[in-house]
């Protein structure tokens, strides 16, 4: 009965290779041309570029990029199966089983980032173009003087 429990453990922890060699977290890194824009997420993540960030795995999200004096940018950030993900995943048919394949699916540890970086160049705003006979009629008129 021993030998059963000490077989089920080490079973488990051979489990879910995918969540073992490559963890159920990612690093985004975000560059910004001009740099110290500014970055937040829909879930919740905000930092100053350059920057890095983690999230979880099966986290998709958008990434507002802005900075004063230029137009803001959305960076839709999707998942997709990485090339090493799904060599763990397959590495449970010979170590983790079903749990394993299960633990990695749950926790998107066979999921990768992208686009990962994130790199964007901020565009700067355009300044208002301003009517130049409204200007001209604006000088032509004199103020009032009041005398009393």
């Amino acid at each position: 009965m021993k030998q059963f429990i000490l077989l089920c453990l080490v079973g488990l922890l051979m489990a879910s290779c995918s969540t073992v060699t490559r963890g159920t977290t990612n690093q985004i890194q975000v560059i910004s041309n001009p740099s110290a824009a500014q970055v937040r997420t829909s879930i919740g993540n905000a930092c100053t570029t350059p920057c890095t960030f983690e999230v979880s795995r099966k986290s998709e999200f958008i990434a507002t990029i802005s900075k004063e004096g230029h137009k803001p940018v959305d960076v839709p950030v999707k998942t997709r199966v990485a090339g090493a993900g799904a060599a763990g995943f397959a590495g449970n048919i010979v170590a983790g089983g079903i749990i394993g394949m299960g633990v990695d699916a749950a926790t998107g540890a066979t999921l990768e980032h992208y686009p990962n970086p994130i790199n964007v160049s901020l565009e700067p705003n355009t300044p208002a173009v301003v009517n130049r006979s409204v200007r001209r009629n604006a000088k032509a008129r004199k103020p009032k003087s009041s005398t009393s």
